[in-house]
C-alpha cells in the first residue's frame, strides 16, 4: 500500500513531511528542560541549596522522563500515537504550572521533575514512533529533524525564561511556560498518527537481509543480545557527558570562566542550535556510515571537548564556548543514533516499547550526570573536575563501539 494513501490532503511520500513539522514543534516544547540551567542559579538562591541540590530538579525530570518513555511505548504501539501524546501534554503542562507554588527544591522536583518528566515521556515517544515508521527508508534523518526541535528549544526557552525570571521570578516563570505548552502540545498531537499497516515510500523496498532479521526480534529478545547492550552502554556514555554539560552550562560558564549572567545565557541559546543540528546530523551519518562509527565520531568530540574544559580557566570563553558546543552536538547527535539503531538493529514492530528500553540509558546517563556534577562541585569546589570522568568515559565508548555496535547476527 502506497501510492492511494493520502496525508494531510496531499500525496504519502509528500505529506509525511508534515508529521516531522508537527513533532518538530512539540519537542520545542519538550525540550524547555535543556533551560534549566537558566532556573538553576535563581533556584539556589530562592531556596539557599547546595549544587547538588540545585541539580536535583533536572535530574528527577531527565529521569523519570525516561521511565515513562519506557512505559508509553506500549501503550502508544497499543492505542497509537494520538491519545498518549494528548495525556502526555496535559501532563506536561500541569507539572510546569504546579512547580509555581514550590516552596523547596523538593517540591520544584516533584512538580516540574516527577510529572512534568512523566509528561514528557508520555509524548516523547510519539513523533519518535510516528516519523520511524513513516520514514523507514529515511528513519536517521526524519527522526533527527522532528528531535531537532528538543534540541533546539533552549535557543527560544532559554532567553525567554530568562527574560520571565528576571521580570516576574522563576516560580512565575514555570506557571506561564507551562501553561503556553500544554496548549501547543495538546493540540498538535491531535493531528499525529501511524501509517495503515502494510505502508510503504512509493517506489522503496526493504533491504531483504535487514528486514528478514529484524522482523523475528521481539523486546524480550533484544534485550538478550549483546547489540543492545552495547548499544545501550554507548548511550549511557554519551548521554551522561551531554546532560552533566547541559545541566551546568550557565553556572559554569558564570563560576569557572566568570562570565556575566547574560553572556552564559546567550551562549546557552547558541548551544542549544548545536544539540539541535546534532540530531539530523548524526541521524544522517547514522543512515550512511553505520551507528558503528556514527558513535565513534561522537566520542571523539567528547574526549576533545572535555580535555578543553580541563583546561579552560578564568577568560577562556573561546575554550568554553568550543567545548559546550561539542558536548551539546553530541548529546542531539545520540538522541538521533540511539532511535535509528533500534530501529535499524531491531526492527519496527513494537518499536515504540523497545526503544522506550534503550531509552532508559538516557535516564540513568541523567543521573550519573548529575550526581559528577553536582559532587565536582561540591567536593573540589569547581565543576572542572567533573570533565575527568567524562573523558574516561569518552575512551571506554569508543572501544565499546568498535566490539558491540553492531546489528545482531541472525
Amino acid at each position: 500500500m502506497s501510492d492511494n494513501t493520502k496525508v494531510f490532503g496531499m500525496s504519502a511520500n509528500a505529506g509525511r513531511w508534515v508529521f516531522v513539522i508537527l513533532g518538530m514543534i512539540i519537542n520545542l516544547c519538550l525540550g524547555a528542560v535543556y533551560a534549566y540551567s537558566v532556573f538553576k542559579g535563581p533556584l539556589e538562591k530562592l531556596f539557599s541549596a547546595t549544587a547538588k541540590q540545585g541539580n536535583m530538579p533536572f535530574m528527577v525530570f531527565i529521569a523519570v522522563f525516561a521511565i515513562f518513555t519506557f512505559l508509553a511505548g506500549r501503550f502508544i504501539d497499543r492505542l497509537g500515537p494520538r491519545i498518549v501524546m494528548i495525556i502526555g501534554g496535559i501532563v506536561v503542562g500541569l507539572g510546569w504550572m504546579l512547580a509555581k507554588f514550590s516552596g523547596s527544591i523538593t517540591m520544584v522536583s516533584i512538580t516540574y521533575g516527577i510529572i512534568g518528566g512523566a509528561g514528557v515521556g508520555l509524548v516523547y515517544g510519539g513523533p519518535v514512533s510516528v516519523c520511524t515508521k513513516w520514514f523507514p527508508d529515511k528513519k536517521g534523518l526524519a527522526v533527527g529533524l522532528a528531535l531537532l526541535g528538543f534540541g533546539g528549544s533552549a535557543f527560544i526557552t532559554a532567553p525567554l525564561a530568562k527574560s520571565l525570571i528576571a521580570s516576574s521570578g522563576a516560580l512565575n516563570t514555570f506557571l506561564y511556560m507551562g501553561a503556553g505548552f500544554l496548549v501547543v502540545t495538546v493540540i498538535l498531537s491531535m493531528f499525529m498518527k501511524f501509517p495503515p499497516a502494510g505502508w510503504k515510500p512509493a517506489g522503496w523496498n526493504p533491504p531483504q537481509a535487514a528486514g528478514g532479521a529484524a522482523a523475528v526480534i521481539t523486546p524480550g529478545s533484544m534485550v538478550k543480545t549483546s547489540s543492545f547492550y552495547g548499544l545501550w552502554i554507548c548511550y549511557l556514555f554519551g548521554t551522561t557527558a551531554g546532560l552533566m554539560a547541559i545541566g551546568v552550562s550557565a553556572t559554569v560558564g558564570g563560576e569557572v570562566i566568570g562570565l556575566d549572567v547574560g553572556t552564559a545565557a546567550f551562549l546557552v541559546s547558541i548551544f542549544a542550535i548545536f544539540n539541535g543540528i546534532g540530531r539530523p546530523i548524526f541521524g544522517t551519518l547514522a543512515d550512511k556510515i553505520t551507528p558503528r562509527y556514527a558513535a565513534i565520531v561522537t566520542f571523539v568530540i567528547i574526549g576533545v571537548s572535555s580535555l578543553m574544559m580541563l583546561s579552560a580557566g578564568k577568560g577562556s570563553v573561546a575554550l568554553f564556548a568550543i567545548a559546550f558546543c561539542g558536548f551539546w552536538l553530541t548529546l542531539g547527535g545520540w538522541l538521533a543514533i540511539g532511535p535509528a539503531s533500534t530501529a535499524s538493529f531491531f526492527g519496527l514492530d513494537g518499536y515504540a516499547q523497545k526503544y522506550g528500553i534503550v531509552f532508559s540509558a538516557y535516564g540513568l546517563g541523567a543521573i550519573v550526570g548529575g550526581i559528577i556534577s553536582g559532587m565536582a562541585k561540591d567536593t573540589f569546589g569547581s565543576y572542572t573536575a567533573a570533565f575527568w570522568p567524562t573523558l574516561i568515559l569518552s575512551i571506554v565508548g569508543i572501544f565499546i563501539a568498535f566490539a558491540l555496535l553492531r546489528p545482531p547476527k541472525k
